[in-house]
């Protein structure tokens, strides 16, 4: 392991790409030394990607027997994906879903030794003790947890809404349950494939939590030694913008809707828009998020704010594109660098949270 401060990012999709551009853009202020990140197959349409996160200033790292492909492509490596890793501190696995765990089989635990821990993303249940800023930092155990998930940008919104209207002050048996829908977009604005033509109902494919969304919000939570009753369902609309997630939070301390609209303004992870459209609401991270992204952990729409027979919390929200995903991440690595001091040190990222919309 190298004495500098390394972070290697495995994958240039929709999490990958903007997180390498914002470790290196910030990386000075981060207290990172160096950015590298691995891209597996030479394609001329990522060219122009990856040659611009080269120009911030990360480190592009590939497989040896594809160097001289992306070379011919005009792409500069400069370590093979090994020897990233062995130099790495923090690893950030951005991989499609179940190569993470796949990687962590047949490579990462090669590598325990020389790096200070692994970070994976998303739909990787079981690679790790699960994580969300802000929710259960408490739960991270330095020199024992050297794996750790970063659950997905919606199971971040369930927690952060379970968290601070349900549970802050009151504590978690204030939950009495949560049940939530999410409205996924189709995909991403950056991805050609699975685009669907009409909106498409999900299956409960966990008995106890419907989907893996309730499953992992509870299972996040449950590193605190919380047990909540939590349930999502999901359907897919053929959109490209922003998932939206419905929610229904059951309390047992009576609340008034203006207490609801005073937890959320004075938590920093949860922003306010007064909008209901998620163009509009796409369209403002667009122009002034980092790479699109809102880093907060959910948008409310306070016009859809409710409180029905003073228990039931009911709305509507929007998800931040991964932006909360990516704050995760980074404050995972900054904790695996700095477990005394990464709270302050995100900080610096500050600029990129809004109070509203």
């Amino acid at each position: 392991m190298s004495g500098d401060n390394i972070v290697h990012v495995v994958g240039t999709g929709t999490i990958g790409e903007p997180l390498i551009g914002l470790l290196a853009g910030r990386g000075e202020e981060l207290g990172i030394d160096e950015v590298t990140f691995h891209k597996r197959t030479p394609l001329v349409l990522d060219r122009s990607k990856v040659k611009d996160l080269i120009k911030r200033g990360a480190k592009l790292c590939v497989d040896p027997d594809r160097r001289e492909e992306f070379k011919k492509l005009g792409m500069e490596p400069t370590y093979d994906a090994l020897t990233a890793i062995e130099r790495a501190k923090v690893v950030i696995d951005c991989t499609p879903s179940g190569v993470g765990q796949a990687n962590k089989a047949s490579l990462y635990n090669d590598f325990m030794d020389n790096t200070l821990g692994f970070i994976a993303q998303g739909s990787e249940f079981g690679f790790g003790k699960m994580y969300a800023r802000g929710i259960n930092d408490e739960a991270l155990e330095s020199k024992e947890d050297r794996f750790l998930h970063v659950v997905s940008c919606n199971t971040h919104n369930i927690a952060a809404l379970a968290n601070t209207l349900a549970m802050e002050g009151e504590g978690p048996s204030n939950l009495e349950r949560g049940r939530f829908i999410c409205i996924r977009r189709a995909n991403d604005i950056s991805q050609e494939e699975n685009f669907i033509p009409s909106p498409a109902v999900g299956r409960h494919k966990d008995k106890k939590f419907g989907t893996h969304h309730a499953r992992d919000a509870h299972h996040l939570f449950k590193t605190l030694g919380h047990d909540l009753d939590l349930h999502s369902s999901a359907i897919k609309i053929n959109t490209q913008y922003m998932h939206i997630l419905h929610f229904n939070l059951r309390v047992k301390k009576k609340i008034t809707l203006e207490e609801v609209k005073e937890k959320i303004a004075t938590d920093d992870r949860i922003c306010v828009t007064e909008k209901m459209s998620s163009g509009l609401v796409f369209s403002f991270g667009r122009d002034h998020g980092y790479y699109g992204r809102i880093l907060n952990q959910t948008v409310i729409s306070i016009p859809t704010l409710q409180v029905h027979d003073g228990h039931e919390i009911v709305g509507f929200c929007f998800t931040p594109q991964d932006g909360n995903s990516l704050l995760s991440s980074i404050a995972g690595a900054l904790w695996f660098l700095y477990p005394d001091t990464y709270s302050d040190r995100i900080q610096c990222l500050k600029d990129l949270f809004f109070d509203e919309v």
